[in-house]
């Protein structure tokens, strides 16, 4: 039977992978309310659609970062490809660069950030650091990522410990024992160190720690984990290049809002001055047209890649990234719109249910 929508490919993995994994894919913090309120509040928005238009020709390239994508949906940073396919990131980077869209690759990949520039390498692909305590380490990871040809460099802030994951706690989940992360470790260590140690994640980073950041490298610097004004307008003082609102696909802190519904406030503060983009919830072509529609820039999966790898790797991907392009299109065409740039609010409206 063909796989037709993104909730087949998340049927077909949760049967083939070991429950850990599917735990740890599927899991969010404490009670999950903000993982399902992703997916949910899409459901509260509705289409306005504007018929008698000539829509025989729709385009929905767009760019980010001033780079061409075929569409405006993108590859979210997720880590340890290698727990659901053999070649793990390896795969995904091939899948984004066969699709023409951004692959924003983990600091937590499984794969050495060599390996998976040298195996897409005209592929657009960003670089998402955990801050290390260790300094000198980020840099390295930084400078390493530019040399390699990554373009922009994504900051997670919403990680300064890791969230209350409950299934993960349950399953006794230990990553350090399952994988071997060559890229936090020093040429030495990667030789002399049987299982790489998890590092907590410096709890002390701040906004005055942006400018260090931005003199050591000439990549754009894009915040992941926005949610409130505040802060979007704090990103725009400090001189960054974008957004991703984001709530860590419910995994972080629980009780906060829905993407979706963040990202309309972000949207207003920034005022234009950068980039906004999108994760969490998006499964469907409409939900990519109602994130475009309320001010994102792109949206970015998180997921449903990791569904499509687990379907068929490198190819189960691009399966995934294509069906999502073709709703995508769809929900363009059956609403008016010739070209990304014709997206707007009026497309949208909130439900009073």
């Amino acid at each position: 039977m063909p796989l037709v929508c993104l909730t087949d490919f998340q049927a077909y993995a949760q049967e083939h992978l070991s429950k850990s994994t599917w735990d740890f894919i599927e899991g969010g913090a404490d009670e999950c309310f903000t993982r399902d309120d992703n997916m949910a509040a899409f459901k509260k928005i509705r289409l306005r659609p504007r018929y008698l238009r000539d829509v025989q020709e729709v385009d929905t390239r767009t760019t980010v970062q001033g780079e061409e994508i075929t569409a405006p949906i993108g590859i979210a940073p997720t880590g340890f490809h290698c727990l659901v396919w053999p070649d793990g990131e390896m795969s995904t980077a091939r899948a984004a660069q066969a699709a023409g869209v951004c692959y924003v690759t983990s600091t937590y990949a499984s794969c050495p950030l060599e390996d998976i520039a040298a195996t897409a390498p005209r592929g657009l692909k960003w670089f998402q650091l955990y801050m290390q305590p260790d300094r000198q380490l980020n840099k390295q990871l930084v400078q390493r990522a530019e040399s390699l040809g990554f373009r922009a460099l994504v900051i997670t802030v919403d990680a300064p410990k890791i969230g209350n994951r409950r299934r993960d706690f349950r399953n006794q989940l230990n990553l350090k024992m399952n994988l071997l992360l060559k890229d936090l470790r020093s040429p030495k260590e990667r030789n002399s160190m049987p299982y790489f140690q998890m590092s907590p994640i410096d709890s002390s980073f701040c906004w005055n720690d942006l400018s260090w950041l931005q003199s050591i490298s000439r990549l754009p610097i894009i915040l992941k984990g926005i949610l409130t004004k505040e802060d979007a307008e704090l990103a725009v003082k400090h001189n960054v290049h974008g957004i991703i609102v984001s709530n860590h696909g419910g995994r972080q802190l629980d009780d906060v809002p829905a993407s979706i519904d963040a990202l309309t406030e972000v949207v207003a503060a920034v005022k234009g001055k950068m980039e906004v983009y999108l994760d969490g919830g998006i499964r469907t072509g409409n939900d990519v047209l109602k994130a475009l529609a309320l001010g994102a820039k792109c949206v970015f999966l998180g997921r449903p890649v990791l569904w499509g790898l687990a379907y068929k790797g490198e190819h189960g991907v691009e399966e995934v990234l294509n069906l999502i392009k073709n709703e995508f299109h769809t929900s363009m065409t059956l609403t008016g719109c010739r070209s990304v740039a014709e997206i707007n609010q009026d497309l949208v409206q909130f439900s009073r249910l």
